[in-house]
């Protein structure tokens, strides 16, 4: 029986000069992808880190150890 693991990865939104959202998953090497609106680009990056873990999973690549620090910049 296959269980579902549950995660969290952060994301990076920002628009480009057309106006169009582009999505990044940063620590997963080349998890990116686009929207029309912040939604749909949300949207299409869970498909996209689904897709990319599932990936690794298959090839037996390990799932990176995702921890989230907040720096502070003056």
């Amino acid at each position: 029986m296959h269980v579902a693991m549950k995660a969290v990865f952060p994301v990076i939104i920002e628009q480009d000069e057309d106006g169009i959202y582009i999505a990044s998953c940063p620590v997963l090497q080349g998890c990116h992808t686009y929207g029309r609106t912040v939604q749909e680009a949300l949207a299409n990056i869970k498909e996209a880190i689904e897709a990319h873990l599932e990936a690794r999973m298959l090839m037996g690549d390990p799932v990176p150890d995702v921890r989230m620090v907040e720096v502070e910049v003056a």
